[in-house]
């Protein structure tokens, strides 16, 4: 039956009586503010009518009654409509309904901004195809060793590449070419060789051939041997006609380049193309041109008419560097040493106009086309190669900064003109010149440096945190300063991981792991959460893996501020909250590629295939050496063994450094076992005996 509130029905009648809906709930408002109508209430038909009056829940929050009553009925009976009995069990056993929910408010996500050489501004990076990326790099011309000016494209391009795949996550396809086919490469190609139809040996072997020649003749002939090849190459150069010889060198050097790379740690590309190998395919492209207007035949060669290209609706020339057309001197440079006669540049139509294919004279590699033997120009090879891989539009098109003009310029209007559109590039990336102590890197002036050369000073770890410890599009100065500075971030970073894999080490049970925080450690992993957030703002801002780094390094100077105040206070450091720290970190080294192997946390340890089997199999032998050592120095001290104790020290200072093992005691606390590379714990334990040596007296004299 019906709950026992009938007696409250009269009011009910008066009030369901009222025609408006406002007023009648105003009323009852009035009226359930005289009673109780949760706690222990059960319903009554009056309640029932009224409740099945109301079209909801009144949006008046000074109606606070009639809402709280409506809910209590609600959830009895299930909504205004519902339909049943006309009473219902107690309130204190009906079912309630869940309150509304809302989600947070939150915040804007950071967003991926790239310098866009397109706009010379930060562009919100936005792919075409979802989270897929299509990315095409110029390649190196391989005509001599790779330099360090080709390690500040490359490695930078290497960390941006990483940095969107491995950490923004997008499927990056990153396509780069090889040129083997360039007048820098003609000349030298042409000068390791006689002419073929002579003896076909390499000019060089004249000087190798000691059977031959007595002592003086052959110190004689490899001194002139450049003076020798320039002549040769002069005099019978052009009857070179075996486009191979050409292939020979180009071959060679790109093995070195590619040998360089790795040595950099530097991700091969996902397709590398070579000119020599697509030179049908730019004959189609150049003809393509030529049908869609922009192009003219002229004695053999053809150019792009700029003029024609920059006045057609739609198009525009000299996109990255406006500033620049017309510069006759950047403009030679880019048609090559070979193709800046007087005779070739009246085949022009316009000065700016340069050359889509070049007719070949003798002595130089050259291939059946319409408009008679020749070779492809500079520009049109990427044009071609990145067209027939990457389509009409590309979302990134990445090289150095002295190829913007006229390189890329005239990649852009010949592409443009081949596939009729105006956005063959979506996004420009061009990386930052490199300087050597402040000079521009030059044979002349003696201060050019090969990758190997480079990489005979420092490790590849090095040099790319010299390079993420600068942005990548701006200047790098290569110098002592700049390496001084890698080389005690290493170290920092280093000491840092050497003291967590001590800290995991220690025995201890499987609960013993999570160990209760106090104020120290929700501290700590505040600031570990606030560098993080700190590090994706800086790599959202055109991977600016600069501010990355120092973010890092203060995330560090605070654990290590924690573990010293841990220690002083004889009390072990959160194991689990440093050993997240230090995950987080290897794992962006490894992003960055500054960790060449899967090494599980912080720097391998070693030489580079060897880290995880060295570590994890010495390093127990080492724990069971340190704790009898500790045992003997304790007994020593109680019996008062000055010999002992010296022992002790030796070992720790003298023998086990040589090893490439340090053994840091302290005061009441375990002693820390660190495998380190032989040569820094040679030099610190002379750097330790320089300062130790009292001023004024030399090493070994009393």
């Amino acid at each position: 039956g019906l709950g026992s509130s009938w007696d409250l029905a009269p009011d009910y009648r008066s009030i369901l009586s009222i025609s408006d809906e406002a007023a009648r709930v105003r009323a009852l408002d009035q009226h359930l503010s005289t009673r109780s109508y949760v706690q222990g209430f059960s319903l009554s038909q009056a309640d029932v009518d009224a409740f099945r009056q109301l079209s909801g829940p009144p949006a008046d929050a000074q109606l606070f009654h009639v809402a709280r009553w409506f809910r209590h009925v609600d959830a009895i009976l299930g909504g205004p409509q519902t339909t049943g009995p006309p009473c219902g069990p107690p309130a204190s056993r009906g079912r309630r309904a869940q309150p509304q929910w809302a989600p947070p408010a939150g915040s804007e996500p950071c967003q991926l901004r790239l310098y866009n050489s397109l706009t010379r501004s930060k562009d919100v990076f936005v792919p075409q195809d979802g989270k897929r990326v299509t990315w095409y790099c110029c390649g190196p011309t391989v005509y001599d060793a790779s330099h360090m000016g080709h390690a500040r494209s490359y490695v930078s391009f290497d960390i941006l590449r990483r940095v969107l795949r491995d950490y923004f996550k997008f499927d990056v396809f990153y396509c780069m070419n090889i040129t083997d086919v360039d007048d820098k490469v003609t000349g030298p190609a042409r000068r390791r060789s006689e002419p073929a139809g002579r003896n076909g040996r390499d000019l060089s072997s004249c000087s190798l051939a000691g059977e031959e020649l007595d002592g003086r003749v052959q110190v004689l002939l490899a001194e002139a041997k450049d003076l020798l090849s320039d002549w040769l190459d002069s005099t019978h150069g052009s009857e070179v006609t075996d486009n191979s010889i050409f292939s020979q060198l180009p071959k060679f050097w790109e093995a070195e380049f590619h040998k360089d790379m790795e040595a950099l740690n530097v991700l091969p590309p996902d397709v590398l193309t070579r000119v020599s190998e697509y030179v049908p395919e730019i004959v189609d492209f150049v003809q393509k041109i030529m049908d869609n207007g922009y192009g003219y035949a002229s004695n053999g060669s053809v150019y792009f008419d700029t003029v024609k290209f920059a006045n057609s609706e739609g198009h525009c020339y000299g996109k990255l560097v406006p500033e620049a057309v017309g510069d006759q001197r950047a403009l030679q440079e880019g048609e090559g040493d070979l193709s800046i006669s007087a005779e070739r540049l009246s085949e022009k139509r316009s000065p700016n106009d340069f050359a889509l294919w070049k007719a070949s004279k003798p002595g130089e590699p050259s291939w059946p086309c319409p408009w008679g033997r020749g070779r492809p120009g500079w520009h049109i090879e990427c044009s071609a190669m990145a067209g027939t891989l990457l389509g009409a539009s590309m979302d990134i098109h990445g090289g150095g900064f002295d190829l913007r003009f006229p390189h890329h310029d005239n990649e852009l209007a010949q592409s443009e003109a081949y596939f009729e559109n105006d956005c063959w590039v979506r996004y420009f990336l061009h990386t930052g010149h490199l300087t050597i102590a402040g000079c521009k890197m030059s044979k002349s002036l003696k201060n050019f440096i090969t990758i190997k050369d480079a990489l005979k000073k420092h490790s590849a770890r090095q040099l790319r945190l010299a390079f993420l410890m600068h942005a990548w599009k701006d200047t790098l100065d290569y110098s002592s300063n700049t390496m001084e500075s890698a080389l005690q971030y290493e170290r920092f970073l280093n000491e840092f991981f050497l003291n967590v894999k001590d800290l995991l080490r220690a025995p201890g049970d499987v609960t013993g792991q999570f160990e209760k925080w106090e104020r120290e450690e929700t501290e700590l992993n505040k600031c570990f959460y606030d560098k993080k957030a700190a590090v994706h703002e800086a790599l959202c801002d055109n991977v600016d893996t600069r501010t990355a780094l120092e973010e890092m390094r203060a995330l560090v100077s605070q654990c290590n501020l924690y573990t010293a105040a841990r220690k002083a206070a004889r009390r072990r450091p959160n194991r689990a909250l440093l050993a997240s720290v230090a995950n987080y970190l290897t794992h962006m080294l490894k992003i960055f590629g500054a960790i060449e192997e899967e090494s599980p946390l912080g720097f391998p340890v070693g030489a580079p295939g060897t880290s995880l089997s060295l570590e994890s199999t010495v390093m127990p032998y080492l724990q069971v050496l340190s704790e009898f050592r500790e045992g003997v120095r304790s007994i020593a001290r109680e019996r008062r063994v000055p010999e002992v104790l010296q022992l002790s020290d030796a070992l720790r200072d003298d023998i086990l450094p040589e090893l490439g093992v340090r053994l840091e005691d302290h005061e009441g606390l375990p002693t820390v076992v660190k495998l380190v590379d032989r040569d820094t714990l040679l030099r610190e334990r002379e750097e330790k005996k320089r300062v130790s040596q009292p001023e004024g007296t030399w090493p070994g004299v009393c």
